[in-house]
């Protein structure tokens, strides 16, 4: 009889210093089916898939493909094989075109030279196929977050990989887009393709997977039918107890104006139009602003001209009543404003460094971190960093001293949020803030918003989770094509009137 599994990975067990990421594990891959894999942030999800891309090898445990045993020391070892794998973290050259990343490594050549024609047609139909819609000749540098996930989807798709691993493939995209990528993955399984899928949703486990096998703390806690179970029964064995799934809080009681924006434009680096167009809005005291979109209308360059990592062409920032346009970042950090970024990588952290010196990134000049003659102070630095690892739950093999860039997508999160709603901001500006958490690192994130609203702080949220934007949001402003096209209450508009707005199909006349 036919060997039923795609893939089997047999007893895996794989350590780090300090951890067991992998604590005998056994997950089996049915052909043609969509087999989801869910855990908390560090259940060890991504190190699987890494084992079973090449990218680690596990201490023990085998991997079998059709029911042979076979060795992948590589991800050349892996794509030989027919694995592909779409990275949490893209692995892509920034400085690098779209068409250009696609083909790395499997350049289509005639006597030693490039045939990028033939490659750029490869891409183009794949595009169209899929719904993945790319500029091949776009810089890496240049695209949205959203753009390079598909960039990714279609690096494995040229490939004409059998198994494709999607870890957190949903959590830069819109809904709409995500509604598109379900489909995608649905269509490969038709069309024989494995699918190993990472994620922390549960309504889009539920979705789209035949199967679900549950991590928790490394350990193998069981697979289910998807059908079969709840989102509370799933988010219970994940968390190993139940979650509330919707945010409590009561209503919001909005003082006075914390950040005044009158006007602001911001120029695009994509093209000769503006990217943000004369917006204007107030964030008050004591309430949750929420900017609501499709990934790509201006939201990041709103923020990065908020924040100061983009100059304005034109506009006016007041945050306290103190006129921040032109100020430096470090005197609007002093001045109350606080700031979670979108890229987690380039703007939140210092990959390189340890846990505890990133936790001090903001203020490691404080008296209580740097002595009078500019040494460290490492005793502080070390409590501090200790006492917000155990308040956000922030998982490390080696605390204070691990290195970020070895931590799990959703532990680097924690610590960043960890850092900004500690230092007490009076303007917390927050870019997708639970990117990549699971449900109870979700729930206790959204407390944390909600807290800050409660002391009198005021909360600018951004974010591209419409459940997120009507269930935390006291205000919601749209932003389209770069402009604020609709305010909306989230306790009197709908999903799918939200949706509406983002779309571009409706404009309102927005008052502040």
């Amino acid at each position: 009889m036919e060997n039923q599994y795609a893939i089997e990975m047999l007893h895996i067990t794989k350590k780090f210093p300090g951890i067991i990421a992998n604590d005998d594990v056994t997950i089996q891959l049915k052909k043609g089916e969509i087999h989801a894999l869910l855990g908390e942030n560090g259940a060890g999800k991504s190190t699987l898939m890494s084992v079973l891309f090449g990218l680690y090898q596990a201490e023990e445990g085998i991997i079998k493909k059709d029911g042979k045993e076979v060795k992948i020391n590589n991800p050349n070892d892996a794509n030989a094989l027919g694995i592909g794998m779409v990275h949490q973290h893209f692995k892509l050259v920034e400085c690098f075109t779209v068409l250009d990343n696609i083909i790395m490594g499997v350049e289509p050549n005639k006597f030693g030279f490039l045939q990028k024609d033939e490659a750029r047609k490869k891409v183009v139909e794949l595009s169209d196929k899929y719904g993945l819609h790319v500029d091949p000749d776009a810089y890496i540098e240049d695209i949205t977050v959203g753009m390079q996930q598909r960039t990714e989807i279609l690096k494995m798709l040229y490939r004409e990989n059998e198994i494709l691993i999607f870890d957190e493939p949903t959590a830069v995209l819109t809904p709409q887009e995500i509604d598109e990528l379900m489909q995608i993955m649905k269509n490969l399984a038709k069309e024989g393709k494995s699918i190993l899928f990472i994620s922390h949703k549960l309504n889009e486990i539920k979705a789209v997977a035949d199967r679900c096998s549950v991590l928790r703390k490394g350990k193998y806690i069981g697979t289910v039918d998807t059908k079969d179970a709840t989102i509370e029964e799933l988010s219970a064995m994940m968390v190993g107890h139940n979650v509330n799934l919707h945010v409590q809080k009561d209503e919001s009681v909005p003082g006075d104006v914390v950040l005044d924006i009158e006007n602001m434009t911001v120029a695009s680096k994509m093209h000769k139009n503006n990217a943000v167009k004369n917006v204007s809005l107030k964030v008050h005291r004591g309430e949750i602003v929420c900017i609501a979109g499709i990934d790509g209308n201006g939201q990041t360059e709103f923020v990065h001209g908020l924040t100061g990592l983009e100059p304005l062409v034109s506009g006016k920032v007041t945050l306290c009543g103190e006129d921040i346009t032109k100020a430096a970042i470090r005197r609007k950090i002093l001045g109350g404003m606080s700031h979670i970024p979108e890229d987690r990588h380039k703007h939140g952290l210092v990959l390189d460094y340890s846990l505890e010196d990133n936790c001090i990134l903001m203020n490691y000049f404080d008296p209580e971190f740097t002595d009078k003659f500019g040494f460290l102070r490492r005793d502080n630095i070390r409590k501090y960093s200790e006492k917000l690892i155990e308040q956000y739950d922030v998982r490390s093999g080696q605390g204070p001293i691990t290195i970020a860039r070895s931590m799990s997508g959703g532990n680097q999160q924690k610590a960043i949020v960890a850092r900004e709603i500690d230092r007490n901001p009076e303007l917390l500006i927050a870019v997708q803030p639970t990117r990549g958490l699971d449900v109870g690192a979700i729930e206790y994130i959204h407390k944390q918003i909600v807290a800050q609203r409660d002391a009198g702080k005021g909360v600018l949220l951004v974010s591209l989770e419409l459940e997120e934007v009507m269930d935390v949001s006291d205000r919601i402003l749209v932003m389209y094509e770069g402009e604020i096209v609709g305010e909306l209450d989230p306790k009197t508009t709908t999903e799918d009137e939200l949706g509406l707005y983002m779309a571009g199909a409706k404009r309102d006349e927005v008052k502040a």
